[in-house]
């Protein structure tokens, strides 16, 4: 029969992780360790701002940013709402975690995507990795993280990062292809180097979907808060965790609500700001 010898693929994987917990504890434990300090750092940051002065530079961003006095409107009364309902600190504390984990996988993501779409072969190895980075349950691979990592805030940042940065790889890759031809041609007959090319041309071009990329990014790392709060991260996570456990339908309603005010402002902020409209002149 089929099922008489089963592939030891499980096995095999739970062997090897067990070997880099054991040989691997020297590197892993500093890294988590200073990892762990960053994320800190940053929330400890933003906590030293009084609340209503950062959300008036918040407020102010926003602004700048957007220039829809709407919009600022609704993110101070959200974030005033948030201060009010007592989930200021793990607000911030899931937002430090959201923009470095949304850093780490622009650093990485987007560099990887622009080098695919130079490399049509790279990418179509990239692909069924990115798939099954994307469709595997964060429960599979925040087990081996958590292993080598240990409770806190860094296992979770890690399965994060892996769950997110497809976004990023994908859209810059789509948006550099989807570059005319006839403008790389213009390019080069004007004597562009490849250098040039891209930071002209191909970039610019692709700026739109590589902003998609971000906030997409954004929003598939803010997904992650109650699951990273189940290894023992800080943030909106936790509460969640504790209605859950105790049945809590006011505390899990207070900090659901938190949950969707962030993510609202993070998507409505972070999008692509529209084109200045220039005043013809007279």
């Amino acid at each position: 029969m089929l099922t008489d010898e089963k592939i030891p693929l499980g096995q095999t994987i739970a062997a090897g992780v067990d070997w880099l917990t054991r040989h691997g504890a020297a590197y892993f434990d500093p890294f988590a360790a200073g990892l762990e300090q960053l994320i800190h750092g940053l929330t400890q940051a933003l906590l030293w701002f009084p609340p209503l002065a950062l959300i008036g530079l918040f407020a102010l961003f926003t602004q700048l940013l957007q220039r829809s006095w709407r919009l600022t409107l609704f993110c101070t009364l959200a974030l005033l709402l948030i201060l009010n309902l007592g989930y200021w600190q793990e607000t911030l504390e899931t937002l430090a975690q959201v923009l470095f984990a949304t850093l780490v996988c622009v650093a990485i993501g987007v560099p990887l995507g622009i080098l695919a779409a130079h490399r049509p072969p790279l990418y179509s190895l990239m692909q069924p990795v990115l798939d099954l980075m994307q469709t595997v349950p964060t429960f599979v691979y925040l087990i081996p993280t958590l292993t080598l990592f240990g409770l806190g805030v860094v296992p979770g940042l890690i399965s994060t990062v892996v769950f997110a940065i497809a976004a990023p790889i994908r859209l810059t890759y789509l948006g550099v292809r989807g570059v005319p031809h006839e403008l790389l041609d213009a390019g080069k007959a004007f004597g562009c180097s490849r250098h040039q090319l891209l930071t002209r041309i191909e970039l610019p071009h692709a700026m739109p979907s590589i902003a998609a990329g971000v906030t997409q990014c954004i929003m598939l790392s803010l997904s992650m808060v109650v699951i990273a709060a189940l290894v023992g991260a800080d943030g909106l996570g936790r509460p969640v965790v504790n209605a859950l456990n105790t049945a809590d339908i006011g505390l899990g309603f207070e900090s659901g609500l938190a949950i969707v005010l962030l993510a609202i402002i993070l998507d409505r902020v972070c999008k692509q700001p529209p084109p200045r409209v220039k005043e013809a002149k007279a």
